[in-house]
């Protein structure tokens, strides 16, 4: 068999999620938006809306979360050898 480059596709296919939060965190990620809106081009972007907040703010916090890279680290490496 043909040694390829490339390994197996990681599958991204989106996956959606249905969440109830509560009113004030709520009300916490759409002030988030506007003043993130407020940073765009002149201070007069348009607000962003809380479903385009929670994707980039779960992969900024997991990718800070050392722990949680230790263990996947590890993880990792036992799939990988077969575990």
């Amino acid at each position: 068999m043909t040694k390829l480059k490339l390994g197996p596709i990681a599958d991204d296919t989106p996956v959606k999620l249905t969440v109830e939060l509560p009113a004030r965190l709520h009300r916490d990620l759409v002030l988030y938006g506007e003043l993130l809106g407020r940073t765009g081009a002149g201070g007069q972007g348009a607000a962003v809306p809380p479903q385009r907040l929670v994707v980039p703010m779960l992969e900024r916090f997991l990718a800070s979360d050392r722990g949680f890279a230790k263990a996947r680290r590890s993880v990792g490496a036992g799939r990988r050898l077969g575990a």
